[in-house]
């Protein structure tokens, strides 16, 4: 997801206007992206300025949708001064007959980072109850007091009803905790567990995010398990970024999350999703969603041959005979998502 390794140049692209596209193709330019489906049409979120979106029926063919926040989150200025307008890494989920669109906060570079939540009735803009209601900061990360990082928000509701918030980008990694009735904020007691990290070698006084090449999670559950994807690797620069897709599974929310070898995610143990695919540089920000009985991971990848483009792209996972998600990787080079003006 939105990543606090993004260089100058990358972001110059990348949080241009809603439309305004770096390749000569009328395709969608996208980072992190979260999709939902209400009646019949699908909405996709992106990483950028006042979270833009856009809409669909087919999940092929896209217009503009505008953006959620007018301007941005009137509490958002008083987290980072690095804060420069652009909200990272959307989530949205339908829980207790509503919308949640969770969203990051955040400067590149540091942990002070903040976590927020927006709530709507419906997805559709043309609807006449549709109202985003900004419920305000969901869960803060303080430079040089926490040693994770509160980007890249994922929401799931466990098999009990309750909701969980998976989170975190380098640091300490991969963290879970258990959200309030209200999905708004935390339950108390606070419940926190941490699920997957890499490299940890932060400095003395947190302030580094130190190697640990981690973040995005996204959690779904299939069949009784839940499935752990994360972004591992570096986003953002261009043909050498080594961004791809991992997961590991457990039985219990809390983990442990075990890879098909059997290694622990905390342990930097993660299977890779996709196989390479020489025309991509780098694969990630991906979300796992079922639509229709169909699972899919819906993701952005860099299009080496066009001067890695932040191409959106939709494919199908399916199910092998011990229960592990593949992918195939050519299917990233057949699809194609197009911006309708």
């Amino acid at each position: 997801m939105t990543r606090w390794l993004l260089f100058a140049t990358a972001a110059i692209l990348l949080f241009a206007a809603p439309g305004v596209c770096a390749a000569p193709a009328l395709e969608v330019d996208i980072h992190d992206p979260a999709m939902a489906k209400q009646a019949g049409s699908y909405t996709l979120y992106s990483t950028g300025p006042g979270i833009p979106f856009y809409r669909s029926k087919d999940r092929v063919h896209w217009s503009e949708g505008g953006r959620v926040f007018a301007t941005e989150p009137a509490w958002a200025r008083a987290i980072t001064p690095r804060f420069n307008g652009h909200l990272w890494a959307p989530d949205v989920a339908a829980y207790d007959g509503k919308y949640y669109l969770y969203y990051s906060v955040s400067g590149f570079g540091r942990n002070d980072s903040a976590i927020g939540v927006t709530v709507n009735k419906t997805l559709d803009p043309a609807a006449p109850d549709y109202k985003w209601e900004d419920k305000g900061l969901v869960v803060r990360s303080i430079a040089g007091r926490d040693d994770w990082n509160a980007i890249d928000p994922n929401v799931i509701v466990d098999e009990h009803g309750a909701p969980w918030m998976t989170f975190g980008s380098f640091w300490s990694g991969i963290k879970l905790v258990r959200l309030d009735a209200d999905g708004t904020g935390l339950a108390e007691p606070q419940e926190w567990h941490s699920i997957a990290r890499r490299d940890v070698a932060v400095s003395p006084d947190n302030a580094s995010p130190g190697p640990g090449e981690i973040e995005g999670p996204f959690l779904f559950h299939k069949n009784g398990s839940y499935y752990l994807f994360v972004s591992t690797g570096l986003c953002c620069r261009g043909k050498n970024s080594t961004y791809r897709i991992m997961v590991g599974r457990a039985k219990d929310i809390a983990g442990p999350y075990l890879d098909r070898d059997g290694r622990d995610m905390m342990k930097a143990g993660g299977t890779p999703l996709i196989a390479e695919n020489k025309a991509l540089a780098g694969w990630g920000g991906q979300g796992v969603y079922n639509f229709d009985g169909t699972d899919f991971v819906v993701m952005h990848a860099y299009e080496a041959a066009d001067n890695n483009f932040h191409r959106l792209k939709i494919v199908e996972i399916k199910w092998d005979a011990a229960g592990w998600p593949t992918v195939d990787a050519a299917a990233l080079d057949r699809f194609h998502a197009y911006l309708k003006k």
